[in-house]
């Protein structure tokens, strides 16, 4: 505990959240696979990106999904988002992939 009687930031991080995440790849092992992670973070991005964009609209109302159209929005963006990506996006993945090739040294033809 600090001064003000909140944790210590150390102690919140005892790890234990940490080791529940699923370990990420060192290296990517092809063109391919690195093109398949630049989709994955421009659809990470477009994700953050789209998420105001419907922050302010209401769900009530006549035809509004009321509580489970709220529950559900960050799902609705995230597939916007994919489907964004995987449609080309607006040009992040192949810059993503292009420097995960060059800072693995593997041909990208």
């Amino acid at each position: 505990m600090n001064a003000s009687g909140m944790p210590a930031p150390a102690a919140a991080l005892d790890g234990g959240a940490l080791a529940a995440a699923p370990p990420m790849p060192s290296r990517v092992g092809s063109a391919a696979e690195a093109q398949r992670v630049g989709r994955d973070f421009e659809a990470m991005f477009l994700s953050q990106m789209l998420a105001p964009m419907f922050d302010g609209i209401g769900t009530d109302g006549a035809f509004g999904g009321g509580f489970g159209e709220k529950m559900f929005r960050s799902l609705h963006v995230d597939a916007l988002a994919r489907a964004l990506a995987d449609r080309g996006g607006v040009g992040i993945a192949g810059h993503v992939a292009r420097q995960l090739l060059q800072a693995q040294e593997i041909p990208h033809g």
